[in-house]
């Protein structure tokens, strides 16, 4: 289960009402079209920065063909798992600040199974030698969070290339266009999230009055704003990353 998850699970009736709703959004149609759209989105707003490729460094030092589609490997992980999570952010955001669910998109049952994904393995701070630590350092402060995201410390896996994928994309994060670029994954996934079929009717206030038996809504909305604002942003970084080894943002498969 993703962080997100575990962190809006702390406010249980808040969660549950709000997994409730959107668990059979999930086996729709809709919902799988407005992942892939999503994704689509972000792959587009890093492709803007030609991220450059870095297959051929990474052969240089000795990575073989093998060791780099394990890294797309993992990438795809996060490429494709990150999207439902800040659909879903998107969603609890909007309701707890009172805007509808329209639900304007029908939803139609999927037949197909879910894809099985790898289980990255994840690289810890005390796992971690001097320069990577250095890295997850630097990641924290360029980014302004308290934490490491679990796709970072997945990369960290392959500590040569996680600092070469890493030197690439800090300058552009430095960058004023890199907000704007940001700000189009988030307009798109909200509008993608509201647009969702609303099989349940839940309303705002449904939301809010679920989130109050266990805590004061305010608290829940801060914990569900961090988090939807932080998504955008790693989808991009994630995409980033992605086109500097396969020298397209766009998904495989």
């Amino acid at each position: 289960m993703g962080v997100v998850a575990m962190a809006f699970a702390h406010y249980s009736n808040f969660y549950r009402c709000l997994w409730t709703s959107i668990e059979p959004v999930v086996a729709t149609n809709a919902f799988g079209d407005a992942c892939r759209e999503l994704r689509a989105c972000a792959e587009a707003q890093a492709g803007v920065f030609a991220p450059p490729a870095i297959d051929a460094q990474l052969t240089e030092i000795g990575y073989d063909t093998n060791e780099i589609n394990q890294i797309i490997a993992c990438n795809e992980v996060f490429s494709d798992g990150n999207m439902p999570y800040l659909l879903l952010a998107s969603l609890a955001r909007a309701l707890l600040e009172g805007f509808e669910w329209s639900g304007r998109v029908p939803g139609s049952a999927l037949s197909r199974p879910a894809v099985e994904m790898p289980h990255p393995v994840l690289m810890e701070p005390h796992h971690v030698d001097r320069k990577t630590a250095a890295i997850y350092d630097d990641i924290r402060e360029t980014l302004g969070l308290p934490f490491v995201n679990t796709d970072y410390r997945a990369f960290a896996r392959w500590p040569s290339y996680f600092a070469l994928a890493w030197c690439n994309l800090k300058p552009v994060i430095q960058s004023t266009a890199y907000e704007t670029a940001v700000s189009q994954i988030h307009s798109h996934a909200v509008k993608l999230a509201v647009d969702l079929p609303n099989v349940t009717g839940l309303s705002p206030q449904d939301l809010v009055d679920a989130a109050a038996r266990d805590a004061d809504p305010a608290e829940v909305l801060a914990v569900v704003r961090l988090f939807q604002w932080l998504l955008p942003g790693l989808a991009f970084n994630v995409a980033f990353f992605r086109a500097q080894l396969t020298g397209s943002a766009q998904p495989v498969g």
